[in-house]
């Protein structure tokens, strides 16, 4: 049996680098060189310099692509570097049709630095095919998927949208942070570029910044392989091991939080001072089959939005188990404040344009029992209970 026919969860642990071929060991080899010797001036190696390429990012790179359904994966010095060197692709007078409530990161990199480079974007609400369509110009060459995206939890059909990318010779660039090649495998629905913060769910720990992108074109990979070299922001060898170690237990780390995600949600969902619940596991929710259809779960983070920023702040001071802090996807619940943390540079009648209120609370789920998570909430509203009546 290859290595391909096996289940995405053993591919995590048996894959072409399940041990060192050299010495046997059972763990990625770290090579802290950052140059390599060559034997003649005619004949160079695999190696020369660290930027260009190492053997412990490649590692990292090659599995990536695998588990992605990819040709070519690339590891970068964080996110955000993955999300704007990919956006390097594109040249002056060029124009990108994106997400509306996408990460404000991205946000900041599309309205402060892509409009100084000359490249124009418009945002619309991706679920709206239409909307999608009428928005997409002759010089548009790529529609920026975030799905489901961030902090709002809407569902974006990514093959309906990559078809349509096809029909005006685009590209599909799609945001999988949330899922992970673990639940939603974008190439395989018509994207052309897969991007992550492997910060997040792949890395899975709270202990490592680190950016991915994978594509499955051998053109176009070329393009991100010439963009990564020049710009230099490539991950270090010892982040790239790191979030390889992580990927071991994603498979595992993901179906927990996913689960735990989903009964926290629908417990939420009936608390009255909870006024919506953002979660495309909710039978309510308008993405519910698409989601169903497209991914193999609903994720572990969920948005939840409170009365007001009063509310949200004395709830934070009450609940106890999550840390409140910026970032996702970790072994530990992460509760976050969308105004003040991913969207912070996001402005603030933008930020209520999508939805992104004052009161909205951000929960992505760890592996604590839920129960106790339950538990720690419902302590949390009945202090805020209590407070509203003195």
């Amino acid at each position: 049996m290859s290595n391909e026919t096996y289940s995405f969860q053993t591919r995590l642990l048996h894959n072409n680098h399940k041990y060192d071929e050299l010495t046997g060991a059972v763990s990625v080899p770290i090579q802290h060189a950052s140059t390599f010797h060559q034997k003649s001036v005619e004949e160079f190696g695999p190696y020369d310099y660290g930027r260009s390429g190492n053997p412990t990012r490649e590692a990292l790179e090659e599995t990536i692509a695998s588990l992605e359904g990819g040709s070519h994966g690339f590891a970068y010095s964080s996110g955000m570097a993955a999300i704007s060197l990919s956006f390097m692709i594109l040249s002056q007078g060029d124009h990108v049709v994106l997400t509306k409530d996408v990460y404000g990161g991205t946000f900041r990199f599309v309205t402060q630095v892509l409009t100084r480079l000359g490249i124009e974007h418009t945002f619309v609400d991706m679920t709206n095919l239409e909307e999608v369509a009428a928005n997409i110009q002759e010089n548009t060459k790529v529609l920026y998927v975030e799905t489901p995206s961030n902090p709002t939890l809407k569902i974006t059909n990514i093959q309906a949208i990559s078809k349509l990318a096809k029909q005006h010779n685009c590209l599909t660039f799609v945001d999988n942070t949330f899922m992970t090649p673990a639940l939603q495998r974008p190439l395989e629905l018509g994207a052309d570029v897969v991007l992550h913060s492997a910060t997040k769910f792949i890395g899975g720990h709270s202990d490592v910044i680190a950016g991915l992108a994978v594509v499955n074109d051998d053109e176009l990979a070329s393009q991100f392989k010439f963009l990564q070299n020049s710009f230099g922001a490539v991950l270090g060898v010892q982040d790239a091991w790191i979030v390889l170690r992580g990927l071991k237990t994603l498979h595992i780390r993901m179906e927990h939080s996913s689960k735990a995600a989903d009964v926290l949600a629908k417990w939420l969902n009936e608390v009255p001072e909870v006024k919506n619940v953002y979660y495309s596991g909710l039978p309510t929710h308008p993405g519910y089959q698409l989601q169903a259809e497209q991914a193999t779960g609903h994720g572990a983070v969920f948005s939840f939005e409170l009365e007001d920023y009063e509310a949200v702040k004395r709830f934070v001071e009450y609940v106890k188990i999550p840390v409140f802090a910026v970032s996702l996807g970790a072994v530990e619940s992460i509760l976050s404040y969308p105004a003040t943390m991913s969207h912070g540079s996001m402005p603030k009648d933008e930020r209520e344009k999508r939805g992104i209120s004052d009161g909205l609370l951000r929960i992505s789920v760890g592996l604590e029992k839920v129960d106790d998570l339950i538990a720690d909430f419902d302590q949390a509203f009945a202090k805020l209970r209590q407070k509203e009546q003195v």
